[in-house]
């Protein structure tokens, strides 16, 4: 059995690999789902034939292929057991080199919805980069070796959704960015649909971009990188129904152009001056469902201006009334090759919209993608089945239907003679043995223009997160007018401010200063604290931003927040006071509120927003273990409604549940959840206290007590939850949940103490 991944684990494993070749992008090194190689199989045979090799590993995504080596992201075990799997194998042979296994953890997932997505390589390193369900963003070595990790829920705020899609990386340059939605902090509080770039080697943010509107859906639609006006972009659909272009180098939003309702999950295509999308979602100007678009690329904001600049219909090229809602079409030459939900394979003419021709497949087509090699289309669908297709002017010829076990939610990969396709079931393996002559060298990245003169300052590491006492280097980049580097400089030649956006709530610092080695040294005092930094070299700034959260013992109370905050007219309680929530916590804006409760000042959930009817909220360092939460808690309502009130701890909810009248530890409805009954109260406060106690083989016990405020603590737990697999680390936080947003809940005197 698998054990989680410890911090013990974490190396600098950043010696550079001589070559990489492979296929290290799901999309291909063309991100277009196109391989020059020659050679493919006209025909997969599954007895006797030409398969190679299968391991049985259930999987919904696609492999890559890095050096002989196949990174593949697949799942097993059931219920509480259940983990994902980052699985290295031989490619001749099939044979496991290592793997890496981690639990989900307070995720909406259902059904066993895991690994939709893929793994990408760098081709500079041979490092592997996989963003798992639940957030963990991971860099490992060829080797397996654990270089950097960060958990995008618990540090940046990211949300999940029961679908559990979650892509693929790309890499530019030194940067592997990622995109999904996020309920962070400050300017980044409100729910988007946020792209994030980390320094490849060692997971340091650089930049945070906010190019779309408030999300309906999550989109695992893959970045496709690109150039525009001098500019290093990608090309990306968003879960608000945008086809989104920033710059690659900044973040900087560029352009945006909405086609959808719902998310855009296809990965685009970028075809001479235009970008081609799909979706499945309701139009925004007609009543149909699903459109294929093209638009024209070449808008930016003027200078001085703020983007993204927002394309009208004069921007589309063409449409036509398709609909698939995650599978990403190939692009051959001026040919468009998409599957559509209904099961057909579309042909159409890049350049005109025009539709060539039409296949029927299938029934129906969920997220699987093609892909194209020598005149050929490899295609496999939802229902297990896999089409080779010999393509020309007049249609499509099946040259082979095969039946695998399982359905196919991935793409196929083709490279060095073989085909490779991950099902419900298996990983399979079909092709020539040995290597292939005409297999491809994968594309280095290309290299970036001369840069001009400086305009600006990149501040590496743009946000921190630290303990009180505690400082952060920082790389100061000067950059030109377009994002490229002009020179590195040292940050003790930057003169540093505190700063306060005009466009803040909460107008508060962060307590720390800048030292004279340009180190950001947090305050030894235990407050929590947040806020930003501006740097100023030549005339030219930058900024950064950061966090302070107090090491253990924490005590969070209210009564010394002011309420000079007024709900504003047309809120359902105009007029009403409150104070914002703690600055440093993550995902509390919208959420909580300050508030006045019998004389007292407490945390109350916030009634506005069906949307945010649950919240969840981390007031702690993401690499925490071993403590013990403890919080006074209360919810309003009456004989048949009332709220749902708890804590997190290590990645656990336990939480009372008013409905029900239970206590409740879960880290997954469909993993790990036990109830028992606990009869509680409206309007009357208790006092919940939970720990995670992990033993050395990796099983773990949760517990919780709960009581009347007013009584002396109990001596025995009420609820003691086995977990075979724990989770070993984790940030604390709060959960609160007001069904149809109709009655609040409170929490007040927050303890976190060690155990």
């Amino acid at each position: 059995m698998m054990s989680l991944i410890g911090l013990s684990s974490i190396t600098m494993a950043l010696t550079a690999q001589p070559q990489v070749d492979g296929w290290l992008h799901w999309r291909g090194s063309a991100q277009n789902g196109t391989t020059t190689e020659v050679g493919f199989p006209n025909q997969m045979e599954q007895k006797g034939g030409n398969l190679l090799w299968g391991q049985e590993m259930p999987g919904r995504g696609q492999p890559v292929i890095a050096n002989g080596r196949v990174y593949t992201w697949g799942y097993k075990g059931e219920g509480p057991e259940l983990q994902e799997f980052l699985t290295c194998l031989e490619l001749e042979t099939g044979n496991v080199v290592w793997q890496k296994g981690v639990s989900d953890f307070l995720s909406d997932i259902v059904y066993n919805r895991y690994s939709i997505g893929s793994a990408t390589v760098d081709a500079e390193t041979g490092n592997i980069y996989w963003m798992t369900s639940p957030g963990e963003f991971f860099c490992f070595s060829p080797e397996g070796e654990l270089i950097w990790e960060n958990s995008m829920m618990e540090r940046f705020g990211m949300l999940t959704f029961p679908n559990g899609r979650r892509g693929a990386a790309v890499i530019d340059g030194d940067l592997v960015i990622h995109h999904c939605i996020t309920s962070f902090w400050g300017a980044n509080g409100p729910a988007r649909d946020r792209f994030y770039a980390f320094d490849k080697r060692t997971g340091e943010i650089v930049w945070i971009s906010t190019p779309g509107t408030a999300p309906k859906d999550s989109s695992f639609s893959s970045p496709v990188l690109g150039w525009a006006n001098g500019k290093r972009v990608l090309y990306a659909g968003t879960g608000c129904g945008n086809i989104i272009c920033l710059n690659v180098r900044t973040g900087e939003p560029l352009w945006r152009y909405q086609v959808s309702y719902g998310g855009v999950n296809s990965t685009v295509l970028l075809h001479e001056d235009k970008i081609i999308a799909i979706h499945g979602r309701e139009n925004l100007d007609t009543s149909e469902v699903g459109r294929m678009v093209a638009i024209k690329i070449g808008a930016e904001p003027k200078p001085g201006e703020k983007g993204p600049v927002v394309l009208d219909e004069s921007y589309e090229i063409w449409r036509q009334p398709l609909s698939m809602f995650t599978s990403s079409a190939v692009l051959v030459g001026d040919r468009v090759y998409q599957m559509t939900h209904t099961g057909d394979l579309q042909c159409l003419n890049a350049d005109t919209g025009e539709i060539i021709f039409k296949n029927k497949l299938g029934n129906g087509q969920l997220h699987a993608s093609p892909m194209y090699a020598d005149g050929k289309l490899y295609i496999p669908m939802a229902n297990g089945k896999f089409f080779i297709l010999k393509v020309n002017s007049a249609g499509g010829e099946i040259l082979d239907e095969e039946q695998l076990e399982g359905g196919c939610l991935g793409a196929p990969i083709l490279y060095n003679g073989k085909i490779l396709v991950h099902t419900l079931k298996k990983l399979y393996c079909f092709g020539n043995k040995g290597d292939s002559q005409s297999a491809p060298k994968w594309v280095k990245s290309v290299g970036y223009p001369k840069a001009g003169k400086g305009a600006r300052l990149q501040i590496i590491p743009t946000d921190v997160l630290l303990s009180p006492g505690e400082n952060v280097d920082f790389r100061i980049r000067v950059l030109d007018e377009n994002g490229f580097v002009v020179e590195e400089i040292p940050s003790s030649q930057v003169q540093w401010q505190s700063f306060i956006p005009p466009t803040a709530k909460v107008k508060t610092r962060m307590n720390a200063r800048f030292n004279s080695k340009g180190q950001l040294v947090a305050d030894s005092d235990p407050i929590p604290s947040a806020g930003a930094f501006k740097g100023v070299y030549k005339g030219m700034i930058g900024f950064t931003r950061g966090r302070i959260l107090p090491a253990l013992p924490y005590k969070q109370g209210f009564e010394s927040y002011e309420l000079a905050a007024k709900l504003p007219e047309g809120h359902i309680e105009a007029g009403a006071q409150f104070g914002y929530p703690p600055l440093p916590w993550i995902g509390a804006r919208f959420k909580w509120e300050v508030r006045n409760k019998e004389g007292s000042k407490t945390l109350r959930k916030t009634l506005d927003r069906v949307l945010f009817q649950r919240a969840i909220t981390f007031i702690g360092d993401p690499n925490l273990s071993d403590y013990t939460v403890q919080v006074d808690v209360m919810t309003e309502g009456n004989r048949r409604i009332k709220g749902n009130i708890g804590v997190i701890n290590q990645r656990y909810f336990i939480t009372l549940i008013g409905n029900a009248q239970q206590i409740e530890v879960y880290s997954n409805h469909d993993r790990i959840k036990v109830n028992k009954p606990f009869s509680w109260k409206q309007n009357r406060w208790y006092t919940i206290k939970s720990r995670v106690d992990v033993a050395g083989d990796g099983s773990g016990v949760i517990r919780a007590k709960v009581w009347p405020r007013e009584e002396p603590e109990p001596g025995l737990w009420t609820i003691e939850v086995p977990h075979e697999i724990a989770h070993r680390k984790g940030a604390p936080g709060l959960i609160g949940f007001s069904p149809q947003s109709l009655y609040p809940v409170y929490i007040d005197n927050i303890r976190i103490t060690e155990n």
